[in-house]
Order: structure tokens, then sequence, then C-alpha cells
């Protein structure tokens, strides 16, 4: 692991960070809220390299972190109150959750599954090293799942020191606490995490009621919450040892069960049964089989260990009897983002 301080090496240390990034690894860098752990929101594999980081896998939507409205532009769709509140407050702790345009190069693991993109525009030096790597950059906070959120380099580096290949020290944050979390929804403006910026500030500048979640409802909504969630429209069946003529297989490691050979679709989540791997193509290789006129979509057993134990639990929501529900889009990020 190596720690370079930002006001030592200020080229340095954005040479090295995008080095870095580039070879699909994670960053931990200060914001003006808290420490990030960083990684190519684009990457599949990097993205799921934060949540083994983070050591409890949980796969929430990131806030994705851009270095202007215009690369927030081209990832997500903008309304006029989303531009308003963007002009008044980025960069800064308001992060805006939007619908996710369809082109957008944003991993799908990094959204959750979901059809809308948590978006930030960080200030600082992380606003020049995304500018500089010219990708957006998924990062939730610098620390183990669980634990304190961290506002200095010393805190990553006693954390997650033996995990990640670079810190860089920006010194102290500067707001030290999370951004503020709004959805934007049919001009309505919905508070889904308080954080760094005020409410009463949001208010003003839109011109309107900030309206928070009805009483019944989580304070603090995360994705995956409901016992159906991830479902696909054709049937999915786990830990599957064959396979139905007409079946959609979903596999990894070279696995065959019986009647492999009468699959419709064949796709394997990581031929080498590297879970990072699988678990990045676990959201698009679902929507392939949901895809492909299959009857059904069969998943073989995967490891419980590691990233497995995450890739498991989204299987088992997908396959869930549906009369259950779905939980709708724009759920809340990862609560401990930055």
């Amino acid at each position: 692991m190596t720690t370079i301080s930002i006001s030592e090496d200020r080229e340095k240390a954005l040479q090295y960070a995008c080095d870095v990034l580039s070879s699909g690894d994670v960053v931990a860098l200060p914001t003006e809220t808290v420490y990030g752990l960083a990684c190519d929101a684009t990457n599949g594999k990097a993205v799921a390299r934060i949540f083994e980081v983070k050591g409890r896998p949980s796969f929430n939507p990131l806030i994705c972190h851009v270095s202007s409205r215009d690369m927030a532009e081209t990832h997500a769709v903008f309304n006029p109150l989303a531009r308003r509140l963007a002009d008044a407050f980025w960069p800064g702790p308001l992060t805006i959750v939007l619908p996710v345009r369809k082109n957008s190069a944003i991993h799908p693991l990094a959204l959750a599954g979901l059809d809308t993109l948590a978006v930030r525009v960080p200030a600082g030096f992380t606003n020049e090293l995304i500018a500089r790597f010219g990708e957006p950059l998924a990062a939730p906070s610098a620390n183990s799942s669980g634990t304190v959120s961290p506002t200095r380099a010393a805190h990553v580096e006693a954390d997650l020191g033996d995990r990640i290949p670079l810190i860089l020290d920006g010194g102290p944050a500067t707001v030290g606490l999370e951004s503020t979390i709004v959805k934007i929804e049919d001009g309505t403006i919905i508070l889904l995490r308080p954080g760094g910026l005020s409410v009463s500030e949001i208010e003003t500048v839109a011109g309107k009621a900030v309206r928070r979640r009805d009483a019944g409802q989580p304070a603090i909504e995360a994705p995956g919450m409901m016992r159906s969630h991830y479902a696909p429209n054709r049937p999915l069946r786990t830990d599957a040892r064959s396979v139905q003529p007409g079946e959609a297989l979903i596999t990894i490691d070279g696995k065959e069960p019986e009647g492999a050979d009468m699959a419709s679709i064949v796709l394997d989540l990581s031929p080498t049964g590297d879970l990072r791997e699988a678990a990045a193509n676990l959201f698009d290789y679902m929507k392939q089989a949901d895809a492909s006129g299959a009857t059904a979509i069969a998943v073989v057993p995967i490891p419980h260990t590691g990233l497995g134990e995450a890739i498991n639990d989204r299987l088992r929501r997908a396959s869930a009897p549906r009369d259950t529900g779905r939980w709708q889009s724009g759920s809340t990020p990862d609560i401990s983002a930055p």
C-alpha cells in the first residue's frame, strides 16, 4: 500500500491514481464529505472489487462521482429542477438520483440493477482526478462495512491499509458528513438521506418543499429489502442440478449440469470461477437470459464464500414468489457513500 500526500506532490498523486484506476483496482481518496473508496464506474470487475474490499458483500447502488454537470448528463436524464439544484450546489455535498440513460457506460453492478443513477460532483482534488481520468468514479466511503466513515487518510490506513494499493492524503475532510441524497420524481424532491447540505438550502433554491418519506416507510431505504427483487420476467430457479429443454442456463467455472446441451443459451458468469468476475456479470447475464426467449432460467449452485454470499442473496430474491411485489427503482445508494 502506498500513501501519497496531495499537497506535497499533486501531479504524482493524479498520475498514480489514474494508473491504479486504469488497472481496475480501487483508490482511497479525499472528498469534501468523507474519504471515498473509488473505482472506474464503467468497469464491472472494478466495482465488484469495492464490495470485496469493504468486507461484507452487499450490492447496494453506488454514488457515481463526475467532474461536471455535462459529464453527469451523459449518464443521467436531467430535468429543469435537477439542473437548477446541480448548478446551485455542485461541486458540493448533494447527490441527485435520476433516471439513467439507456446508453450510459456505467456498469449495471454500480446501479444494483436499478434504472436510476445517483450522481454527484465533488469539489477539489477528486474533481480534478475525475476530469483527468475521463470516466465517472463509483465511490462509497473508504471503510469496512458497518464502521464509522473516515474523514482522514489515517482512518483509511488503519482500516483498509492492507487491502488497497493506494491512499491519497488530502488532509481532513472539510464537511465530514456524507452527502445529502435527493430523488427528483415528477417535479417532487424526495429526501432519501440527510447529509452535508441542509434541506432548507435545497428548498430555498428549488422554491418548493422537500418531501420526506411517508410515515411507516424506512427512514433510510436500501435496495433488495423486498423478498422478491431483481426478478427477471422469466421464472428463475437456483441451485439447478439439471436443465430442462428450452431453459437458459447461467453457470460458473464451466459447470455443465445434466441437460446442458438442451439449454437455449449458456452464459458462464466466470469460466475460471472468479467470484468478482461473476458478480460483475450477474445482472447483465440475467438480463441476457431473460431476453433470450427461454422458457425459464436455471442457475447452477454458486459458492457462498466471499462475494458469493451477495450473488446468492440476489439470486434468492430473483427467484422468490412474485406475489410479494418488487422494490421500486430509486432506492438509496450505499448509506456510507460520500
